[in-house]
This record gives C-alpha cells, structure tokens and sequence, in this order.
C-alpha cells in the first residue's frame, strides 16, 4: 500500500494523469463538435402560417420551403368553405430542420341531413327549426295567401325542397311566406257570345267590374252578344287584378 501512495507521488504518475484527463477532454469535445456537424446544430426554419390557407396553397408553401406534410383530420365547420387550413403542428414560427413533417387539420364538406317539415308552419317557428338543423334562413318571399307569415314553400338551390330531402348541413334555405291578404289576382273569364247581363253576372262572379259598354254595327240592342273584350285573355295574360274593369263591345243584334 506505502508502495502504491509512493507512486502516486511521483513525476511519471502526475505526467500520466494529466495526459489522461487531457485525452479525455480532447475526446469530449471532438464528440461534441462531431455531433454537432451531423445533426446541423443550430440550422432550421421557421414554419410559415398555414391557418386560414386552402390546402393547396399551404401545400405549396410547404413544398417551396423544403418541408412535408401530413394531413391528420378533417372536420365540418358550418361557416367554412371545405379545404381550409384550421389547424397545424408544430405553431408558426417554430424553428425545424428541411424535410420535417408538418401535420395539418383541414376542413371538410358538410354531412347530408334530411330536411326537417316545415310546412304550413309560421315563420317563427320555421327560423327555430331550421337552426335546431344548423340550416340557415335564406330569402324571404311573399306570396298571395290568406296565411299571413306562414311557410309555403322552401327552395334549396331554386328548387322546391319538401320532407325528408337528403340536403347538405349549413347550406341557406329561401322561405316563401303567405301575406295574409288572400289572392290578389284572378283569372279572366270569357264574356263572348254573352248578353250584356249575363256578361256582368260573369264578371260579378269574378271579383270584376263591367267597364265600357259599346257597340258595333247593330241596332237591335235588346239581343246584342259580347263579340269583344278588352283585356282579352291571350297567352301572355290570363289574370287581372281584382276589380279590374273589363270593356266589352257588344254586336250581332240585326
């Protein structure tokens, strides 16, 4: 044992010992820097902003700057358009190497729903049923009808959608709605080969009133015949407006 202390005391052990930890030092840090060459210690690039970008375009970001990515869901959200960016990993701005994998959340289209019954419901009730839906109220429209705000129809992409229809979640739906006061127009009647009287009756009978009374090229009038009407009903039109007067010329008495 007094050997081994003796020799520990000596020069040549000294000599030995900082040769040692200075081989050890010397090792150290040529791993250090090894390691450091290898894995590019200190290079990278910030993430850009991918959130809010359709896919295509982050998608092209990502290509342009060297990195890769991945898309790990896809979720429905009513007020956005399918394909957008609304979520990534890692954040923007975060410091990665080339060739690192980006993982996106995008936006998909919407789920079919059947379309709920809305029909001879008031409007209240329809705005109510519709958002339960996650369906929007579109347009409103007023038709002639003794309903007042009550559904009559519902359109979809302008057409009539009814009951049980397959239509996609969130999309806007138009409303045409009764305005309480009953038919506005109505359909002309024909009056020729029709008396005078008979002819008011018609037009009694019809929510009109019996406008000119003339005649053409007779002299009896007792048995004169309605042999014009003005308006006439013709392709372009077949309904007036209630109480609108009709002129009638009246002819055939000889």
């Amino acid at each position: 044992m007094s050997k081994f202390i003796d020799y520990l005391q000596t020069k040549t052990f000294r000599k030995n010992l900082i040769i040692a930890t200075g081989s050890i030092l010397l090792f150290l840090i040529v791993i250090f820097y090894s390691l450091g060459f290898y894995t590019h210690h200190g290079e990278g690039m910030p993430v850009p902003k991918l959130k809010g970008l359709s896919i295509e375009k982050a998608v092209e970001l990502l290509e342009g700057k060297g990195l890769r990515y991945q898309i790990n869901d896809s979720i429905y959200l009513i007020d956005k358009p399918p394909g957008l960016v609304v979520e990534q990993d890692p954040d923007p701005n975060t410091n990665v190497k080339s060739n690192r994998t980006i993982y996106l959340i995008i936006t998909r289209d919407a789920p079919n729903i059947k379309f709920p019954d809305i029909q001879g419901r008031t409007f209240l009730e329809v705005r109510s049923i519709l958002n339960n839906y996650q369906l929007k109220v579109g347009d409103t429209t007023y038709k002639s009808d003794v309903a007042k705000d009550v559904i009559l129809e519902a359109l979809f992409g302008g057409n009539i959608i009814s009951k049980g229809q397959s239509i996609p979640k969130g999309s806007s739906i138009n409303l045409v709605l009764g305005d309480g006061l009953g038919a506005s127009e109505v359909d002309i009647p024909n009056l020729l080969g029709l008396d005078l009287s008979e002819a008011r009756m018609a037009l009694l009978g019809s929510s009109l009133t019996l406008g000119t009374v003339s005649f053409e090229g007779i002299q009896d009038t007792a048995n004169a015949r309605v042999i014009k009407q003005f308006p006439a009903i013709s392709d372009t039109l077949s309904k007036v407006s209630i109480g609108t007067p009709i002129d009638v010329v009246l002819g055939g008495g000889n």
